[in-house]
């Protein structure tokens, strides 16, 4: 076989190998364009779901009384798999942290929404209601050990000595009467109230403690800060840079 024979096949193989070379480099690249867009350390099971990224938003907006604001964070929840019952849940849980009128005007918010989306043509899953809740001493021992599992020791101090109504009502309404209805976990308890406090000047240390219980009940830093991002993203500046200097103090 002379040269000019064996040119053309040669040549062909070149242009084979160069264009797979290119391929390879084009891969890479694309590759290494989405490592740099995503956050650093993420992978798939650090990330909130669509559904726990809209919760605290709710409670954001629910604590600073923004009703507009509240409104498309609902449409949004709903949108993402948030159940009715969940929705009414992150709502009725907001009493123990903005009040009763906070709750109260958030709930007929839902309700406003529920009946528009409804309007559309848009069903909305109910979910489930909560299981049954003890009562008496029952709930108040139910409560103590749902308060030390989250804080991750018994609490006790000045303070509840000084007032035990608050210690009582703490362990017996918030991490008893709340914490026992089993139509929203726990991490979804926490992602709603570290929106609301971080939605609320004046509360920082309390929020620094619920970014505590959200790691106690096995939220990540990086899941959090997808939390400020979110707010963020939705308007809540303040709140979210009460979430990123809360994460700043903890680590």
């Amino acid at each position: 076989m002379n040269s000019t024979t064996l040119a053309k096949p040669l040549r062909r193989l070149a242009l084979t190998l160069a264009a797979a070379l290119a391929l390879a480099a084009f891969d890479s690249a694309l590759v290494a364009s989405a490592l740099a867009q995503a956050p650093a350390g993420a992978n798939a099971a650090q990330l909130l779901s669509a559904k726990q990224q809209a919760i605290a938003p709710i409670g954001a907006a629910t604590a600073a009384g923004d009703m507009p604001r509240l409104n498309a964070a609902l449409n949004q929840g709903l949108d993402a798999g948030l159940t009715v019952s969940e929705a009414k849940e992150i709502l009725v849980q907001m009493y123990a942290y903005a009040g009763f009128p906070r709750s109260l005007n958030g709930l007929g918010e839902l309700m406003k929404v529920l009946e528009a989306r409804k309007q559309r043509g848009v069903q909305d899953a109910a979910g489930r209601d909560p299981g049954p809740v003890p009562t008496g001493q029952a709930l108040l021992a139910l409560g103590t050990a749902n308060q030390t599992r989250l804080t991750g020791s018994p609490v006790r101090g000045p303070l509840f000595e000084f007032a035990p109504a608050i210690d009582e009502y703490l362990k017996s309404h918030l991490f008893g009467a709340l914490f026992a209805r089993d139509n929203l976990d726990w991490q979804g308890r926490e992602l709603a109230t570290v929106g609301a406090l971080a939605a609320m000047p004046g509360v920082e240390s309390q929020l620094q403690s619920h970014i505590r219980f959200s790691m106690n009940v096995g939220l990540t830093a990086a899941q959090l800060r997808q939390v400020a991002d979110v707010l963020g993203q939705r308007g809540q500046a303040e709140a979210a840079a009460r979430v990123v200097a809360a994460l700043e103090r903890q680590s």
